[in-house]
This record gives structure tokens, C-alpha cells and sequence, in this order.
């Protein structure tokens, strides 16, 4: 379903906004710049002027199926009106046009409005947990089109949320404790239904595909990476494990998967999924977290509602602080366009390495990802907590290690560009999960407004610095 924005128009009675047509170009603006983003727009019938006709308005919009309010002053809007569309459950913004002249009397008074109404609006709600945004400026001008565009596609992605499933496979990797996950605080915070899954409902599906089936999976992965060095064994194990991993999804309409990669599947059916992985996030946009990482889902989920893509899932590997850089790697999935050259299908270069046997177990996706603008991005701390910087990919010191992999660098957070040692020194003493997901493009300021508007407490970059952490970093 889209976001659906509840438009309330509120002024003193008046002549001015009605002369200047202000209620009139705003809706039709907004109108057209919700559907540009998938968004659709109600307006309240009337225009109130008082808490009874605001109550009522609010209700008007709410039973319209509102998942956003929106109170536009045409002209200056008394205080009883804002408080009582603050008091309202929902998500909240204030707009208020300029004034049309500059000499003369003035003709809205918006801006002083919008001043009182903000004042007031805080008075009513905790906009720590219930955030009111402000919108000054004309239909139509840059500005308020970038701010009231960011604030759609992140409510969108916040709607998004609510309600998915996540099918979590096999729980955690063991020992994993930092990727340990409440339910209940999950669903509180955002929304989002675990499922748990015992491992072997994908081994027994894996065991049950036809091999007409596996034969046509395997053409498909081949057709779009070509196979170096891995048995034809093992690539039909990997074709078996993604249409079970389907399978699954599509059976309980899933929205993402995390699965416990190892050991099990190494003991049975003797091979690592990570190519699955990586072809279900490239052919089938479905995130999938390895090692059983449920916030890994979760930040892979806000990303595609943004983006429309998944990204892809990373260690901070090897950071090289005298080139101001970092490693971002893993061994496991990826989506295949994210690669700056051809992508192939490996043998899975840890699991069985330094044994007779040799590295066997399965296959994954082996490539570098293209250079450019990135986001590194994580929800972290139970699903409290947010974490994200902007970045560039670009030429490391060396290749890195097999697997999905860039060099990253030139880094900048809300409070400004930041150095990887100052990353690192954020990342450890913040205490943040050893994932992440890198997705390409500039996509930090929107993640942090879906972010505030879900209640999730930003995590700012902590300089570097000598000794222990500073008060209140930990």
C-alpha cells in the first residue's frame, strides 16, 4: 500500500490566501510530487480555525486512510489548531508558504506561524520519539521539493516496514552473540515478524527440487557469471539451495531470509551457500543475511524501500589508516550488480582451506564493486539504533580478498567528512555489529530521516582519540 499523505488546511479566516490562490498551487504541487514517489495525498474537508473544526479534520483524514499529516498554513494558523493535529497518533508536518510580497501589509504572517506551531508542537510531543518536521518554501521551489521528497520516501520506507516477515533460518551463526535479536523489541520499534526456521526445512527442500529444475537454475546462474574452478557438484548444490530458499519464501511470503551459513550446511548437504545468496539478491531482490544477522535483513529491507535495490552485505575488513581507507569484505552473498567488472563463481575460499579436502564447500560470487559514491549504512543496537556514512569507492593499495570487496574512503557523516580512523574508533566504541551493508549512491540523509521517524537513536561518529572512550561513547 503507499504512503498516504493527509493534507490539512489551516489560516485565520481571510482573504489573503484565497487572493494569492495559496491552497490551490500547494495541493496540486503536492499532489504531483506524491505520485512521483509513489505517495498518494487526502485532504481534509474544510479549513479549521479552532481545536473542535481540527479534531474533526483530523479524524476527516485519518478515516481516509492518512499515514501522514500534513498541516499547510495559507495564512496564519491559531495554536489551538496545531495542538490538536500534534496530539494526533501519527506522523506530523508543519508547512508554510512565503510571503508572495515584501512591501506593504503583510499578507499571510506565515513564518511566524510556522514559528509558533513548531513551539507548540514541541509542547505537546516528545520529538524524540515523535518527530514533527517543518516545511518552509513555494510549490515548486528546489529546496522544499528535496525536503518534502526525502521526508515521503522515508515515511514510504517506514510504512514499508511495518508488517514484514523475515524468515530466519537456522538462527545464529554460533557464538555470534552481537548479532543477538529481540523479537519483541523488533516488532515494537518497527514493526518487523521473525520466523524462526529449522535448517533442515531448506536441506529437505534442497534434497526434494526436480533436476529439471536445478539444470534450469543453473543455466541462469551460469548465463550471468561464469563458473572458475568450482564441481559441477558443488554448483548444483548452489542451484538447489536458492530454489529451496525460494521455495520458502514464497511459501510464507517472506520478505527476507537470514540463514546460518555454517557448519551445519557443511556437515549437510556438505557445501556453503553464499552464491545463493548472491543470485536471490541479484534475480529475485530478496535481501538475504548470512550468519543468521536479523538486523542485517532489516537494514537490507530500509534499503531496497529507498533505493528499489538491495546492497550488499560487509565485514570492515582491513582498514589502511595512512591512505585513509577501509577493506569492506565478505565471503558470502552480494548482488552481482554492484560489480565494476565481470563477476564469476568461486569456490568458497575459507570453509575447508588448510584440510585434504581443500576449498570445497560450495561457491560464491567473486568480484570488485564499481567506483563511486556508496552508503554504508546499519541498524544496530536491537533495532534502537542507527548508523550511517557517506563514502566513495575507489583504488585500494590491492585487490583485497576474494569475495565481494572494495576499498572505501573519503567518508562523511551528518557532522561532516570524518576519517577512517575516526570510523573505526566509531565503530568500536558505539559497539557495532560487525555488518554492514554498502549501498551505492548517496543515500545517508534519507536513511537517518526513516531513522527518526521510527525512533531510532543516531549513533554520530566519535573522533579519534588516545586512551579509553571518552564519556558517554560506549
Amino acid at each position: 500500500m503507499p504512503l498516504t499523505i493527509g493534507l490539512i488546511k489551516a489560516s485565520l479566516p481571510s482573504y489573503f490566501p484565497a487572493k494569492h490562490g495559496v491552497f490551490e498551487a500547494c495541493e496540486d504541487w503536492l499532489v504531483e510530487l506524491a505520485t512521483r514517489h509513489g505517495a498518494e495525498v487526502v485532504v481534509a474537508t474544510g479549513i479549521p480555525i479552532n481545536a473542535t473544526e481540527a479534531r474533526a479534520a483530523v479524524a476527516d483524514v485519518m478515516a481516509k486512510g492518512a499515514d501522514f499529516l500534513l498541516l499547510l498554513h495559507g495564512g496564519f494558523t491559531m495554536g489551538d489548531v496545531v495542538r490538536e493535529v500534534a496530539r494526533a497518533s501519527l506522523p506530523m508536518g508543519v508547512w508554510a508558504t512565503p510571503e508572495p510580497t515584501l512591501t506593504e501589509d503583510i499578507q499571510l504572517n506565515n513564518f511566524v506561524s510556522l514559528n509558533m506551531s513548531m513551539s507548540i508542537a514541541k509542547g505537546v510531543r516528545d520529538f524524540g520519539t515523535r518527530p514533527v518536521q517543518w516545511y518552509l518554501g513555494a510549490p515548486g521551489e528546489d529546496a522544499l521539493q528535496a525536503r518534502m521528497g526525502q521526508t515521503i520516501r522515508a515515511l514510504s520506507a517506514r510504512k514499508a516496514l511495518e508488517g514484514v516477515r523475515i524468515g530466519v533460518i537456522g538462527g545464529l551463526a554460533m557464538t555470534f552473540y552481537n548479532m543477538e535479536t529481540s523479537s519483541d523489541t523488533l516488532m515494537r520499534q518497527l514493526g518487523v515478524w521473525c520466523d524462526h526456521i529449522d535448517i533442515h526445512r531448506m536441506t529437505d527442500q534442497m534434497a526434494a527440487q526436480s533436476e529439471a529444475d536445478v539444470s534450469a537454475e543453473l543455466k541462469a546462474m551460469t548465463k550471468a557469471a561464469a563458473v572458475h574452478g568450482v564441481s559441477d557438484q558443488q554448483m548444483q548444490l548452489t542451484a538447489r539451495a536458492a530454489l529451496a530458499l525460494r521455495t520458502i519464501t514464497r511459501e510464507a511470503d517472506y520478505d527476507a531470509l537470514t540463514v546460518s551459513d555454517w557448519p551445519a550446511l557443511q556437515d549437510n548437504p556438505g557445501m556453503h551457500p553464499g552464491a545463493a545468496f548472491s543470485w536471490l539478491e541479484e534475480n529475485d531482490s530478496l535481501p538475504i543475511a548470512s550468519e543468521g544477522d536479523i538486523l542485517g535483513a532489516v537494514t537490507q529491507l530500509i534499503a531496497k524501500s529507498l533505493t528499489g535495490k538491495v546492497g550488499c552485505l560487509l565485514d570492515m575488513t582491513s582498514p589502511d589508516f595512512d591512505r585513509d581507507q577501509i577493506l569492506m569484505w565478505h565471503g558470502g552473498g552480494g548482488p552481482l550488480y554492484m560489480a565494476k567488472e565481470e563477476v564469476v563463481w568461486i569456490n568458497h575460499p575459507m570453509i575447508g582451506r588448510g584440510t585434504d579436502a581443500g576449498p570445497i564447500y560450495g561457491a560464491i560470487a567473486d568480484y570488485e564493486f564499481a567506483h563511486g559514491a556508496h552508503t554504508i549504512l546499519r541498524v544496530s543496537q536491537g533495532g534502537t539504533a542507527q548508523f550511517a556514512v557517506e563514502c566513495d569507492v575507489a583504488e585500494g593499495p590491492e585487490p583485497g580478498f576474494t569475495g565481494c570487496r572494495g576499498w572505501v574512503g573519503d567518508f562523511s557523516s551528518a557532522d561532516g567528512t570524518c576519517s577512517a580512523r575516526d570510523l573505526v574508533t566509531s565503530v568500536m566504541e558505539h559497539g557495532l555489529e560487525h555488518h554492514f551493508i554498502l549501498l551505492p549512491g548517496q543515500h545517508r540523509a534519507v536513511f537517518e530521516e526513516f531513522a527518526g521517524w521510527c525512533g531510532l537513536a543516531p549513533l554520530p561518529i566519535i573522533p579519534a582519540h588516545e586512551g579509553l572512550p571518552r564519556g558517554g561513547s560506549q
